[in-house]
């Protein structure tokens, strides 16, 4: 996606403009800074889904120029079911439920403290500590692409090559279906599909279809994440697991 594809799709009633900082499938980044510009020049707010992102690589609202920002918890190591948004001071949101003043009025009920806190000092540690997990991250993710690379013919990587989260990567396996390599991959490698399978219709994600990813190798799509806690012989083992998937799912359709 470019800024300029967004400018081309704003309408005279367009109010607001909502975009991930980065894509939730692929990791591809996207140019919120820019389509943020093309906004303040229109007068529309802009808010950018921040939850892949944020404790993976800088979002800084002021650099990126956004009204509304929204992260999840869960996704840098806070407890999961706590997540915030940012609000640009001067812009004005209506209630989202009638009742009491929590959540500086927008959401009546009990504010869970302790998520709260907990939601905190993961912002702080993954601050803290954002330099050096990225790396960390961005390493073992790129010895799984390579080692796959290597070890399974047919495979492409989707997504942009530079422009993307440290730690995520899409692959897809030319002429298998994603559902049958995560049952031979079972407990040892969690990994999400990026085509479903209901009825014997295989459905591929509205992701894949945006970016013109052809049929026999969108079905054979999985995303695969790493984290700051995951090692170097966690790479080799998952290598290992996930080309023997490969070879025996490729096995039975051959035999």
């Amino acid at each position: 996606m470019s800024a300029g594809d967004v400018e081309k799709a704003i309408r005279p009633e367009t109010i607001l403009i909502t975009l991930m900082h980065a894509n939730n499938e692929v990791g591809s980044i996207q140019p919120i800074d820019a389509v943020a510009a093309i906004a303040r020049r229109r007068g529309i707010a802009i808010h950018t889904d921040a939850a892949q992102s944020v404790g993976k690589i800088s979002t800084d609202v002021a650099v990126l120029g956004v009204d509304l920002l929204s992260i999840a918890g869960h996704k840098l190591y806070a407890p999961k079911g706590v997540g915030a948004l940012y609000v640009r001071r001067g812009v004005q949101l209506e209630r989202l439920m009638d009742g009491a003043g929590q959540e500086g009025g927008k959401r009546p009920g009990t504010e869970n403290v302790l998520e709260i806190v907990g939601l905190g000092k993961a912002c702080e540690i993954a601050r803290r500590d954002l330099a050096a997990n990225a790396a960390h991250m961005r390493q073992t993710r790129d010895a799984l692409e390579n080692g796959l690379r290597t070890r399974i013919p047919q495979i492409k990587i989707n997504g942009h090559p530079e422009h993307r989260l440290p730690n995520t990567l899409s692959i897809s396996v030319r002429g298998v279906d994603a559902g049958d390599l995560l049952a031979e991959m079972g407990r040892y490698v969690a990994a999400s599909a990026g085509a479903a399978c209901h009825s014997g219709e295989v459905r591929i994600s509205h992701v894949l279809n945006a970016m013109r990813v052809r049929p026999e190798w969108a079905r054979g799509t999985l995303r695969f994440s790493t984290g700051r806690m995951t090692t170097q012989a966690d790479i080799a083992k998952a290598v290992d697991v996930i080309w023997g998937a490969v070879e025996r799912v490729r096995n039975r359709r051959q035999g």
